[in-house]
């Protein structure tokens, strides 16, 4: 793969321009003992997290969850953990729950604080319809996990 690879229709600057793309790459990278994003551009190695409507409806939620998708859903809530903890200095941790049947839960705590708790439904169809949506959605929970620390900072260093 080149590193000008990107996802069709892209800016490739979108990426630079958000902290939380730029910390799911960073999760992906990381996770990552072979190499093989090495050379991936950004934009390639978010193109799994778009999904349109389109194709969530063709995605199967019978059977086991698959096992990317698995990792693609602990990539986003580890970047939001990685994001808490750039913006409050708090230790994160991500714990996510998911049944045979795509159902559970996904939880971001620092010490014995909550800071982000996700319902999930269908996890054989995560993902988002834009990049946009993807880092508007992680900013989100990232700005309530922060509030949450802010708010009650002894409960995060327990």
């Amino acid at each position: 793969m080149s590193t000008t690879n990107s996802v069709n229709g892209t800016a490739p600057n979108q990426v630079v321009n958000s902290p939380f793309l730029k910390a799911i790459v960073q999760q992906i990278r990381g996770q990552d003992s072979y190499g093989v994003y090495r050379n991936w551009s950004d934009e390639l190695i978010l193109k799994p997290f778009i999904v349109s409507k389109q194709k969530k409806r063709e995605i199967s939620v019978e059977g086991e969850v698959d096992p990317v998708t698995i990792g693609r859903i602990m990539a986003f809530y580890r970047a939001v953990a990685a994001r808490i903890e750039q913006e409050t200095g708090l230790l994160s941790q991500v714990v996510v729950d998911l049944s045979h049947e795509g159902f559970g839960w996904a939880l971001v705590f620092s010490g014995r604080l909550l800071l982000a708790v996700k319902t999930l439904r269908d996890a054989h169809r995560f993902g988002f319809e834009s990049l946009e949506k993807v880092a508007e959605e992680g900013e989100k929970l990232v700005q309530k996990g922060v509030e949450l620390a802010q708010k009650f900072p002894e409960v995060g260093r327990l």
